[in-house]
């Protein structure tokens, strides 16, 4: 123990806090010359009115001019949409029964809507789910109005008097603010921050025709709208497009592989030249020395005058080392924004046992995408479809109100690599009762309920006319190829 311990212990005590808090820093966080400081202290209400717009525009940007961004866009659709979230309504009796007649209403109320329910009538359902999923992940978010009942100047294209409006996220203003009344960039909220009203462009701001200001903003309640919105930050009020960490890679590539081909081209034109060698020996037969050679295959030129030599251009275009350099930055770009880099790339080399554990692992990333546009959007839509059919009186029947919200979403079919093996992973799975056949049917991107009809209907028609499939025997009937593989694998054994 020192003199100062003895002396001055509280001084002691400091000193030694002192000392543990610097051994035990955050090396991340010391400034040096390798390391930036990052100042940026910002809430992401205040760093998303600062770059949102400029990140939006250079998103379209890329979507429009860039292969690679479009493909990108068009994936993520593809495995979160697909050809359609379709509900499958699970209405059930007081005895807890599905309620088999009251679903089929729904469902055919359903179609009915969903061959015009956007406003302009341009759209049905599953296209206009498409085209939302779309501007959501380019854009960071998508705005949805719901019009039920009576709307003015307003035809519902069907029997369930229900339409919804796509808005873009440019008709709803970031630079709308006014903090005594709560309101942040177009939306005014709670003291909780709630969301409990958008104020929207009359006309887009876009348009060459329309210059709005916000002066020509209308109001749209809450409950009248859905903000669909990719947010990193918590109450962040408005979204960030998908591609803001990986515009900057993605102009880069752009520009390399545009350089490549231009270099590519050059090179390819270029063919070979006529090599001078000693001045004394070189004598011009006329009062130019230029010549112009018609290249052409197989030719032999012998019209060279002395001392002169044929060169050839050696080119090193294209660059050779530029599709590894390219894959390499397209898995960063995978990363950033959720797809898979064989997708993206359309590059399927690998093990099968590599192609399946990406495609697993992938499919659990679309799921959260999948997850969150089906729960925010979807049901929402499809929860005020429901209201508006009770409402209308157009369900006829018993039902257990409980369950009057009761619907599954389908998702688009995990594509399988080996149908044959995951066919018999899932069978055991419903035979050791750990799934269920109707699990598996979701799974598949199948309504378990119209299956089941279709089955009936076909073995109805079959035992009429006579025939007997081999899945008719209750029997698993393997390919020949399969049961020798496993004869052979026993013998080794």
């Amino acid at each position: 123990m020192n003199i100062i311990e003895k002396l001055f212990p509280m001084w002691a005590l400091k000193r030694k806090q002192a000392e543990y808090s610097l051994k035990n820093f955050y090396e991340a966080a010391k400034p040096s010359d390798y390391r930036k400081r990052r100042t940026d202290i910002a809430s992401g209400d205040a760093a998303v009115k600062l770059a949102g717009a400029q990140l939006r525009i250079q998103a379209r940007h890329l979507e429009q001019n860039l292969d690679i961004a479009k493909g990108i866009l068009d994936t993520l659709v593809a495995n979160i949409v697909g050809m359609g979230v379709r509900p499958e309504f699970q209405l059930k009796t007081a005895d807890g029964e599905l309620a088999g007649e009251i679903n089929s209403q729904l469902l055919v109320l359903w179609n009915n809507w969903c061959r015009n329910p956007d406003v302009t009538g341009e759209l049905d359902f599953y296209s206009a789910q498409r085209l939302a999923c779309r501007s959501w992940l380019r854009d960071g978010e998508v705005f949805t109005q719901i019009l039920p009942g009576m709307v003015r100047a307003l035809d519902h294209r069907s029997t369930v008097p229900l339409s919804i409006e796509l808005i873009e996220s440019d008709l709803v203003p970031y630079d709308y603010e006014d903090t005594n009344k709560l309101i942040v960039q177009g939306v005014k909220k709670n003291a909780w921050g709630q969301p409990k009203a958008y104020y929207v462009y009359k006309e887009h701001p876009g348009d060459m025709t329309t210059m709005s200001s916000t002066k020509d903003v209308k109001t749209i309640n809450a409950d009248r709208m859905i903000h669909l919105k990719l947010a990193d930050r918590i109450k962040q009020t408005r979204g960030v497009s998908i591609f803001a960490t990986v515009i900057t890679r993605l102009d880069d590539i752009k520009d390399i592989e545009e350089s490549e081909r231009i270099a590519a081209r050059v090179a390819a034109a270029m063919t070979g030249f006529i090599k001078k060698g000693n001045p004394d020996l070189y004598t011009p037969t006329s009062g130019t020395d230029y010549r112009s050679l018609d290249m052409e295959p197989g030719m032999i030129f012998d019209d060279l005058m002395p001392g002169e030599d044929i060169g050839t251009i050696i080119s090193n275009r294209p660059n050779n080392q530029l599709i590894p350099f390219r894959d390499a930055q397209l898995r960063a770009v995978a990363a950033g924004v959720g797809s898979s880099f064989s997708t993206l790339a359309r590059n399927y080399n690998g093990t099968y046992a590599a192609q399946r554990q990406e495609l697993v692992e992938q499919y659990g990333v679309y799921g959260i995408m999948w997850s969150q546009f089906c729960e925010r959007w979807v049901r929402k839509i499809v929860d005020q479809f429901i209201d508006l059919a009770v409402l209308s009186g157009q369900l006829k029947g018993v039902y257990d109100e409980g369950s009057l919200y009761d619907v599954e979403l389908s998702r688009p079919a995990l594509v399988h690599i080996d149908p044959f093996k995951e066919a018999t992973a899932s069978e055991r799975l419903v035979a050791a009762g750990f799934t269920s056949r109707s699990q598996v049917q979701r799974s598949h991107g199948k309504n378990p309920d119209e299956t089941l009809r279709q089955i009936i209907k076909e073995r109805e028609d079959a035992e009429k006319a006579g025939v007997v499939f081999s899945t008719d025997t209750g029997k698993i009937v393997q390919p020949q190829e399969q049961v020798g593989k496993k004869k052979d694998e026993k013998q080794v054994e």
